[in-house]
């Protein structure tokens, strides 16, 4: 019996160090059967989804077949115009041609050194209802965008786009239809539409990734370039993806004018091309050219005292831009983390006359010509799931411009302006986003403009893909 009791002991020891030792194995098999419960709950729902469709899709049939019924037995004139009539009406299905609705809520507080009031560029003449500078100080609605789209019919789409802006004005963003059948890679788009120019120009201020927009493009295109007019593109059958645009329109936005002509007032081309690298990696290249008239352009930059003063453009604007993206994302899943590095160069030539002091009796016109430049360079890092940090520095050159016989009146300065942003967003799902954005803006010589800014963005109702 004496020998028994220390045998006992020892296996009582025993039992808790083997199963400790299997903790790790129970555990794997704990997270094993997790995952399992948790891919059959998602193939039950991906089934009763199709299954829904399928439904769906079978009482539309049935519907349409009934209607035609009766069309036939009436006159076989009558049956061939129900066959040759769009489906666009609700026997093709409740929702087929429901118009999608979303509404884009954003909102901002900014605290600036400097006031945004007097915002300049210096070297750059920049129009009087661009889009440039911090906006306004303190707690304010952002600009708000209410989005309408839906088919019309198996040719055509249609959208429109209004900006909401804190001044309780409402402007027309975007409002154009577009084919949908051209085929042969053809795709026609009429009405007011962002241009396919550069990166950042064709997307909305929702998907930037940083709060502002960039210094080239405020400089040089007055914040965006949208018109009226017409754009056609050609999608090339290749295994690399090429895509070429061409548009023509009105002319009505910076660096052009609105003005009563019956030609164009401008023109724009489009070249893009990208693909993959492996798995992980994509990328895509693209280069643009815009031309644009303008007439009495009502402009504001700095004259040789470092004072605001107002000119008038008259003349032709040619604007290139190169663009470039990369894209990082391990085996091509950029649910957890992802990089994207994007970049790009305009270049603004512009010719024509230049009154300088247009608003007052002293006006004075010479002949005008410049050669302006910008660039940025940002990168994206979202680091762990819902979390991203990005990092952007840009710089604009306004070369030596040539003002004729106002050479004394207006600033000469080799100056450089320059800015750089640092930002961290947080989005707890698509459609949800808060945003904090450190900035040092050196626009204007001699003065240093520290901006902190915070932004929520909430998106309601349909949410479309965005662009590359």
């Amino acid at each position: 019996m004496h020998k028994l009791i220390p045998a006992s002991f020892a296996l009582a020891m025993a039992m808790p160090m083997a199963a400790h030792a299997q903790t790790p194995a129970a555990e794997t098999a704990t997270d094993i059967k997790a995952l399992r419960q948790e891919m059959e709950a998602m193939r039950a729902a991906y089934e009763a989804r199709m299954q829904a469709l399928e439904q769906r899709l079978r009482s539309a049939e049935a519907s349409a077949t009934a209607a035609a019924k009766p069309a036939a037995s009436a006159s076989p004139d009558a049956a061939t115009a129900v066959a040759a009539a769009p489906v666009n009406n609700k026997t093709a299905g409740a929702n087929a041609f429901n118009p999608a609705i979303s509404l884009i809520l954003s909102g901002t507080y900014a605290n600036t050194s400097q006031d945004p009031e007097n915002y300049r560029i210096t070297g750059f003449h920049l129009p009087t209802d661009g889009e440039f500078g911090p906006g306004t100080r303190g707690l304010s609605l952002a600009e708000s965008e209410l989005g309408i789209s839906a088919q019309i019919d198996p040719f055509w789409r249609g959208a429109l786009q209004l900006a909401l802006h804190p001044d309780n004005q409402v402007s027309v963003e975007e409002a154009y239809v577009q084919t949908t059948a051209l085929g042969h890679g053809l795709t026609a788009k009429a009405g007011r539409f962002l241009s396919g120019m550069g990166a950042m120009n064709s997307q909305h201020a929702h998907t930037w990734d940083f709060i502002d927009n960039a210094l080239a493009y405020q400089a040089l295109l007055g914040g965006q370039y949208g018109d009226d007019g017409l754009q056609v593109k050609w999608l090339a059958p290749l295994n690399q993806y090429l895509e070429l645009g061409a548009e023509i329109g009105r002319g009505r936005s910076h660096p052009g004018t609105d003005t009563s002509r019956n030609s164009p007032g401008m023109w724009a081309l489009t070249a893009k091309t990208g693909g993959d690298i492996g798995e992980s990696h994509s990328w895509r290249l693209g280069a643009s050219l815009l031309n644009a008239k303008a007439s009495a352009q009502e402009l504001v930059g700095l004259n040789a005292a470092g004072e605001s003063v107002h000119s008038a453009f008259n003349g032709d604007t040619q604007v290139w831009v190169l663009d470039a993206i990369w894209k990082w994302a391990p085996n091509g899943n950029a649910t957890r983390s992802n990089f994207k590095l994007q970049g790009e160069y305009l270049q603004s030539r512009r010719k024509g006359s230049l009154l300088y002091a247009a608003d007052s009796e002293a006006a004075s016109s010479g002949d005008y010509r410049a050669t302006l430049s910008g660039w940025y360079a940002q990168g994206v890092y979202q680091f762990m799931p819902a979390w991203r940090v990005g990092l952007r520095t840009e710089r604009l050159d306004a070369g030596r411009p040539d003002y004729g016989l106002n050479s004394d009146l207006y600033a000469q300065s080799r100056y450089k302006p320059a800015k750089h942003s640092l930002m961290l967003d947080y989005s707890p799902s698509e459609f949800s986003r808060i945003r904090l954005q450190l900035a040092q803006d050196r626009s204007r010589e001699g003065v240093s403009d520290r901006q902190l800014m915070l932004q929520y963005q909430m998106s309601l109702g349909a949410h479309g893909a965005h662009s590359y």
